[in-house]
């Protein structure tokens, strides 16, 4: 079955009314002011795709590979037009025609092997300094050269001596439970990729939390990456292999466990909604994907509707002496209707000051935005260091390290000193 089966392109253009409300909330249309790049111009050229009216050249791959995927359009069209989904299908045709760059290949490869992964990124962090000089405060370097996929001028993040994965033992029992079959009160934790190699400390702090908490922890130590990196690509075997294994995984032990909770918006959300999209003509796989999201949820979300957090955070009484500014990112504000459970927990011991647009899409987009067109990605990040810095804030804080690799960066281009943490970081901080 072609991917694109999934839709019919023709009903789903014919839908668009060409309102128009789509093209100032598009970041790559607030870039170049490009019809052909905003959200209406997308559906047209898809549907004409879909009818063999166009060729998928390099023209076209070039268009489609220039969507952000933020979702913006998707919130303010009036039919609720999958715009997101129908670019993330026809990737794969790209994918299929033109292949996928070497670096890529390798990066996806290694996503599947996480021994192999573990040992590069331990290697990185012995051998990083000859090629980042190393900010630790930022938790990013700056390249010493330039490659033809990493230019010397951006802020990086770099590996950590240990994983998260490999730090912790797989069972951590609460003070007052002492045998694995009390499974009450306990909680797995889905870590992601960033955060198991480079932000290690937004894990380190989850485990303070729950801790805190007296929950029983559960760290998967066989969980491999969600697949979002492949997926927004359209390197469809590498998301066919990623989920089925965590799928099939997260069966023999979901029962066991209350929540899986995941510092990490856009992993939540690819594991909570994209597995079961990506599995839409494999309905067993659907199914399954779909019986577990009933558990999973992003970390502060489930902290905040079911745990005391918010009254411990509270009774505290500590205040923090940063002000924080909160960035919503795509996948958890738009997606999963996460924005106020971490304001909520944070505003208990900080001062949170709102920026003018904290929806506005940092500018991440993916691993062809990050490389190929990384001039994009600069350009959509310069309009949010400019918000962060309006608000005078010490502190940048998300529920994603995608955003934190971006925003970094771009407080680095615009040479603003502002720091940025998970607020699952500043909330362990406050407890």
């Amino acid at each position: 079955m072609n991917i694109l089966d999934k839709f019919d392109y023709t009903e789903i253009s014919d839908d668009c009314v060409k309102c128009g409300k789509c093209k100032p909330v598009c970041t790559i249309f607030n870039i170049n002011q490009d019809e052909t790049t905003s959200p209406r111009g997308f559906i047209d050229l898809l549907g004409a795709y879909k009818r063999d009216e166009l060729e998928l050249d390099q023209n076209a791959k070039d268009i489609f590979e220039s969507c952000f995927l933020c979702t913006n359009c998707v919130e303010v069209c009036p039919n609720d037009l999958p715009t997101d989904m129908i670019i993330e299908q026809v990737r794969a045709d790209i994918a299929q025609k033109y292949g996928i760059a070497w670096y890529k290949r390798m990066f996806f490869w290694l996503l599947r092997h996480r021994k192999t992964m573990d040992m590069l990124s331990r290697l990185g962090w012995v051998f990083q300094t000859c090629a980042l000089k190393i900010d630790k405060k930022k938790q990013s370097g700056l390249p010493r050269f330039s490659l033809p996929i990493v230019k010397k001028d951006r802020s990086l993040p770099f590996a950590d001596m240990r994983s998260f994965l490999n730090k912790y033992p797989q069972n951590i029992f609460a003070k007052n439970k002492k045998k694995e079959e009390d499974k009450k009160n306990k909680v797995a934790i889905f870590i992601g990729c960033m955060s198991n190699y480079t932000y290690t400390n937004t894990g380190d702090s989850l485990v303070k939390i729950l801790k805190k908490l007296e929950l029983d922890i559960f760290i998967p130590k066989k969980q491999l990456c969600c697949g979002a990196p492949a997926y927004f690509t359209g390197d469809f075997d590498t998301v066919d292999y990623l989920a089925k294994k965590n799928i099939e995984y997260f069966e023999t032990w979901i029962n066991n466990v209350d929540a899986v909770i995941i510092p990490e918006a856009t992993c939540s959300a690819m594991i909570n909604q994209d597995w079961a999209h990506y599995f839409h003509n494999q309905p067993e796989w659907k199914k399954r994907a779909e019986t577990l999201s009933k558990k999973i949820f992003m970390a502060t979300k489930w902290l905040e509707n079911n745990t005391d957090l918010k009254e411990l955070l509270a009774k505290s009484d500590k205040k923090m002496e940063d002000v924080i500014t909160y960035h919503d990112p795509c996948h958890a504000k738009k997606m999963q209707g996460v924005w106020q459970e971490p304001r909520e927990l944070l505003k208990q011991n900080y001062v949170v000051t709102e920026m003018s647009d904290s929806n506005r899409c940092c500018g991440f987009g993916g691993v062809t935005m990050q490389t190929e067109k990384y001039d994009y990605a600069k350009a959509a990040g310069a309009p949010k260091a400019a918000m962060i810095k309006e608000t005078k804030a010490q502190v940048v804080s998300a529920e994603c390290s995608a955003c934190r690799m971006q925003i970094t960066n771009s407080l680095h281009q615009a040479d603003v000193d502002v720091q940025f943490k998970n607020p699952i970081e500043l909330i362990a901080e406050a407890l």
